[in-house]
């Protein structure tokens, strides 16, 4: 084999490796498509829940996110407010229900906020569920999470929507929030997998969430990454409760935009080895739940294999014209995708019109991408500004 015909067999597989990436949210959609979509029956029991509220260093959402936890058409849960780091002198609620719980000692991590409110629990919750201190619930969270309890999954992740669409940034960073929770969330789990969890807006059974997380002290970002290995690895599908909305704050900012996208670039980095395992152990195990998931851990950030296509189509335009042309369709079956994950989530207008902007978004989250690797010491949670709550409907579909 001569060195040329090499590099050409080289360059032949790492065009592959990056342009498939293009086309798995359609590949994705059709699978969905032909697997029957089953009809959950409404539940009339209510099982116990903890809400876990995690605030780090920052209060002042946690009036409004427990007004709306108050505000739920259900009755049988208990609040616990973890105020890592924070000033909780003016944090006062008058429901029996709230417990604020203001660790002595800084913990500075997602999983040891957790396992504090675990530790100081009233009472054996059946289930608990993750919020973050910026989010919102819709009424109807729990119920929804619910009907896919009933069926017996052990672990559920609901949908994030955008609170604010104040903002460009905010815009596009809602615009992809739906690319991912339709693909990965909705699409992934039709297609027989997981839906990837994705941060908060997710319930678990108290005994899995324990087994999985107990022995494990995450730092920094990813503890969600930690946790759906966990999960998935261990035979279990992560449902998706697609009418289970929490309100979650976009970021309005362009430091915002860079601070947070840094650590979950960081986050990627370090955390995508896990799919090789995962597709190891779909293959030795015969499971399609974890090989399909591990291909959709082992993809990239949408900004970094999109610039990687780009450049390939580039000097496709030189090496082989006739390449450039796959790559074009490549981008045009995206592009469909996209706009498939849009027209199905009931995205609001202002969205559309920023799209416009996605050259400038994808610029920002390049001087992410040169910040990431020291991401997790520059800050360890995103700081919001944002202070106007959307009206939640009970019968919002």
């Amino acid at each position: 084999m001569t060195t040329v015909y090499f590099f050409r067999i080289v360059w032949i597989i790492v065009q592959v490796l990056i342009g498939y990436n293009l086309v798995f949210p359609l590949m994705l959609y059709v699978l969905a498509l032909l697997r029957p979509n089953k009809k959950i029956t409404p539940l009339k029991s209510e099982a116990d829940y903890a809400i876990i509220v995690t605030a780090y260093e920052q209060v002042t959402h946690i009036p409004d996110v427990i007004n709306s936890i108050l505000a739920l058409n259900y009755k049988n849960y208990l609040v616990y407010v973890v105020a890592d780091k924070c000033d909780v002198s003016g944090l006062k609620f008058d429901d029996e229900r709230v417990l604020i719980l203001r660790p002595e000692q800084t913990l500075a991590g997602n999983t040891r906020s957790h396992f504090y409110a675990i530790r100081n629990f009233k009472r054996n919750h059946e289930r608990l569920t993750i919020i973050d201190s910026d989010n919102l619930v819709h009424p109807e969270y729990l119920n929804q999470l619910d009907l896919y309890f009933s069926l017996g999954y052990l672990a559920v992740q609901g949908v994030r929507k955008a609170k604010n669409l104040d903002t460009t940034y905010a815009r596009l960073d809602g615009a992809r929030d739906i690319y991912y929770h339709f693909y990965d969330g909705e699409m992934l789990f039709r297609a027989g997998s997981s839906a990837t969890l994705a941060g908060s807006g997710m319930a678990f059974t108290t005994s899995l969430y324990r087994e999985c997380m107990e022995d494990r002290d995450v730092s920094g970002a990813g503890f969600d990454k930690v946790l759906q290995a966990a999960i998935v690895g261990g035979g279990n599908r992560i449902a998706f409760a697609d009418q289970a909305f929490v309100y979650d704050e976009k970021t309005s900012h362009s430091d915002q935009l860079v601070n947070q996208r840094a650590r979950w670039i960081n986050t990627w980095f370090k955390y995508f080895g896990y799919g090789f395992t995962m597709i190891g152990n779909g293959l030795k195990n015969l499971s399609w739940n974890q090989f399909l998931f591990g291909l959709v851990l082992l993809r990239p950030p949408l900004f970094i294999f999109l610039l990687l296509s780009v450049f390939c189509m580039a000097v496709n335009l030189f090496l082989a014209p006739v390449i450039s042309i796959i790559w074009f369709i490549g981008f045009l079956l995206f592009i469909l995708g996209f706009y498939i994950a849009l027209v199905n989530s009931d995205t609001d207008s202002s969205i559309y019109k920023s799209l416009v902007n996605i050259p400038k978004f994808i610029f920002f989250q390049v001087i992410s991408l040169l910040k990431a690797r020291n991401a997790n010491k520059r800050s360890v949670a995103t700081k919001h500004y944002h202070t106007v709550n959307p009206t939640l409907k009970s019968d919002e579909s």
